[in-house]
C-alpha cells in the first residue's frame, strides 16, 4: 500500500507541476500543500477534469456541505460520478485536513446572482 501511495504521490506531483500553472483558480498555498500531501492532485484539479472531476465541477453539480465532502473522502460514492473511474477511499487523510480541504472546495461553488 505504501508503494502505491508513493507512486500516486509522484504522479500527482508530476501532473501538478505541469497543470497548476495553467489553472484559472488560484489555490491558496496552505490548501495546495494539503492537496499535494494527501495525493488529491494526482486525480483532481480546481477547475478542470483530470482523472476525476474538477472541484468547481463538483460544486456546480451538487451543493455539498463541507461535512459531506469529508464523508466522501473517506467513503467515495462512485455512483455520484458516472463516467469517471471510482475514487479510492482515503482513510489516511487526517480529519482536520479533510475538513480544511472540504471547506475550500465548498468555497468554489458558483455564486448565486
Amino acid at each position: 500500500m505504501k508503494r502505491f501511495t508513493k507512486m500516486l504521490l509522484a504522479a500527482g506531483l508530476f501532473c501538478a507541476g505541469t497543470t497548476i500553472a495553467n489553472a484559472q483558480v488560484k489555490i491558496p498555498a496552505d490548501i495546495e500543500a494539503l492537496l499535494t500531501k494527501n495525493t488529491c492532485l494526482a486525480c483532481h484539479r480546481a477547475d478542470q477534469k483530470l482523472v476525476g472531476p474538477g472541484y468547481k465541477e463538483v460544486m456546480a453539480k451538487k451543493k455539498y456541505k463541507p461535512e459531506q465532502i469529508v464523508e466522501l473522502i473517506y467513503a467515495p460514492k462512485p455512483a455520484n460520478w458516472p463516467g469517471y473511474p471510482p475514487m479510492a477511499a482515503l482513510p489516511s487523510v487526517p480529519k482536520d485536513e479533510a475538513l480544511k480541504i472540504a471547506q475550500w472546495i465548498v468555497s468554489l461553488a458558483p455564486k448565486k446572482k
